[in-house]
Formats: C-alpha cells, structure tokens, sequence
C-alpha cells in the first residue's frame, strides 16, 4: 500500500490541495514586568506544584521501541466514525485500509500542529501575564507543549506521514496569537483550543490499538488537564473585575473563536470534510470526493453519525462552552449570537470538571 504523502500540490479532477508555507507575523502583546515575587497560595499555585512534579522525560517513559505498522488500523475500527457509513463498507479493502492509515495520520498531523501553536501561544502568556504565580505556571505549560511536540513528531516520524495543518486550526490559533491582550490568549488557547484537544486525547485514548500512541496520548492528557484548569483558575477572577464592556468584548473573541470551529464541522472526532489535508487523504486512498461527501451526508441524514460511541465526548458540548459559561463568557449579548448562529449554548460543567481533576479520562 502506498502510504506516501508529497510536499507538493496534488490535483484530481476539480480538487486541488496545496501545501501550506511557513508564516512569520509581528504580534501586538504586551510584555509585562512584574516585581512582586509572592506566590498567590491558590489554585494556581497549586496548579504550578502540579505541573513540577509531573513532568516526564518521553525518552524513558515512553515504549518507543513499538513496532508501529501505519498499513495496519491504530483505532479500533468500531469506534470510527467513517467506519460506520455504508457507503465505506463499499469501498475495497484495499482503499479501506489505506483510508484508515491516511485519516488517521492526518488527525495526528493536527495534534502535532496544534501542540506547536499551544507552545507559542503559552510563551506569550508567560511574557504578558502581570501575575507571578501565573508566569511560573505559564513557563511549566510552555515546557509541557515543547514536550508534546516532541512527542508527537517522533510519533509522526514513525508512521512516516505528515499532512498540512487544517485552515481552520490555523485561523484559530493565528487569531489567538494576533489577539491584543493576554486574556484573548488564554480564552483561544486554554479554554477552546486546549478544550478541542483534550476531547480528541480523551477519544483517542479510548479507541487506539497502539500502546505506544495509548501510553503516549495519556501522558500528555494528564498536561492538558492542568492547562484547561489554568485558564478558569487564573482568568475567572481577572474578568469578575472587568468592566461591562470589556467582558463583551472578550466575550465576542470567543464566540468568533469557536464560530470557526463550528463552523469547521469538528466535533472533536471526525475531520472537517472541506479540510484541504483531508481532501488530500481521500486522493491517496483512491476515494472520489463527490461520493464520499455524499456518503456521509446520507449517514448524517440516517441518523448514524450522528452519536458518537459511548465513552466518547464532544468537545464544544462538553469542554468548551461549560469553560466559558463558568467564566462568565456567555453573555445575554453573545448567547444570543450562538443562537443566530445556530450553535447550541452548553453550560453542564460535570464531564469538564471529571476531565481537570488530575485522572484525564472521563467516565
């Protein structure tokens, strides 16, 4: 089976996909100075001496001696999404298994691309956080995403596949690290990009065949459950003490930041079909586009896409919005927004709060 992707474009019928360039921008933040060497004796403190005493080193915990076969599925076939489409069983088995391989290395491609925008997303919240505890922790979460892209890469290197970073993800993570002010950083990165990956982890934790990527996916939950607490134990007093109209207007940063998720199509498990690397994913596997597309609207319409399987969460139902709403995020102003635009407002912070409480798998 060919599992080889090219850094170039790849053209098929009308579809196109192109290879996306480094890109280097001059960001606005602010760097703040702080000379109040106190440690604030709350949850963020607590969050730092957490963060100290779970690092690990990858190259000692990790079984990286694991046979990794990318032609062989790494999730469990019944908990993939795509897999429960008629029109997939359709498909040869050939193109099945190519298909397997290919989706799933472009899921982890977005895990290893989403973890370098969360290093430098960090980094800037270290530089521009006013408060000394939270620079402290700050720094332990830039060394947690620097491990994370390690990890990931290695990860990659070894089924021998990465795909471009998704559009969507890098319109989030650009708008997050182009945003004016610390607090738009921690809401992009802490609470929605961060809540978009701890339910991937979670889901993919669950359904994974490798032990390599099993060990690997619930080390680096462990961080990320430190990482979404962060962003409610620092910010939820911050913005308590804002003015009205600065609350809406950080309010309106997230309700954009989670329009373009939404407006993605991710749920946390599946791709977004329109996603360029996922086109190209259909193209290595053989797969016309106008088929699959129509295959998976007539799923979505039969209802059997619809759930995910059980011990699965969503993302933005379940992570996302409750991280907000606790945070006073879901204004009457902006909830109204999320219902013009057809998202629906969650606010049950039980399966978040099972998520942060130091055992990242949720029950």
């Amino acid at each position: 089976m060919n599992i080889a992707v090219k850094n170039s474009d790849v053209v098929k019928g009308d579809w196109k996909v192109s290879m996306t360039p480094d890109d280097i921008y001059k960001s606005p933040m602010d760097i703040a100075w702080t000379f109040k060497y106190i440690m604030s004796a709350d949850k963020v403190e607590d969050l730092y001496k957490r963060a100290k005493q779970n690092q690990w080193d990858s190259d000692e915990l990790l079984p990286w001696d694991t046979p990794v076969d990318p032609s062989k599925p790494l999730i469990n076939d019944r908990s993939d999404t795509y897999h429960r489409m008629p029109f997939f069983s359709k498909l040869s088995k050939s193109q099945q298994e190519t298909f397997t391989a290919h989706s799933t290395a472009q899921l982890l491609s977005q895990f290893l691309h989403g973890e370098q925008g969360a290093l430098m997303t960090a980094a800037c919240v270290t530089h521009s956080v006013p408060d000394a505890t939270a620079k402290l922790y700050a720094a332990t979460q830039t060394m947690d995403e620097a491990r994370h892209v390690e990890v990931y890469a290695k990860y990659c290197d070894k089924i021998a596949m990465v795909y471009p970073m998704s559009p969507w993800l890098k319109a989030l993570i650009d708008a997050t690290l182009q945003s004016d002010r610390y607090e738009k950083i921690m809401i992009g990165m802490n609470m929605i990009v961060e809540g978009l990956a701890l339910g991937a982890f979670n889901n993919m934790y669950r359904t994974t065949q490798c032990e390599l990527l099993k060990k690997l996916t619930f080390n680096v939950m462990r961080d990320e459950s430190r990482h979404v607490s962060f962003g409610h134990a620092y910010l939820g007093p911050v913005i308590a003490k804002l003015p009205e109209d600065e609350i809406e207007n950080l309010a309106e940063f997230a309700f954009g930041a989670v329009s373009i998720l939404t407006g993605a199509g991710t749920s946390g498990t599946t791709a977004n079909p329109v996603d360029p690397g996922f086109m190209e994913v259909l193209i290595n596997s053989n797969i016309d586009p106008t088929d699959f597309f129509k295959g998976l609207q007539e799923a979505q319409d039969a209802g059997i896409t619809q759930e995910l399987p059980p011990g699965q969460i969503h993302s933005v139902k379940d992570l996302m919005m409750p991280a907000l709403a606790r945070v006073g995020l879901l204004t009457p102003t902006v909830r109204k927004k999320y219902e013009e635009a057809g998202i629906p407002v969650f606010d049950d912070p039980r399966v978040l709060q099972a998520m942060e409480g130091g055992h990242p798998v949720a029950a």
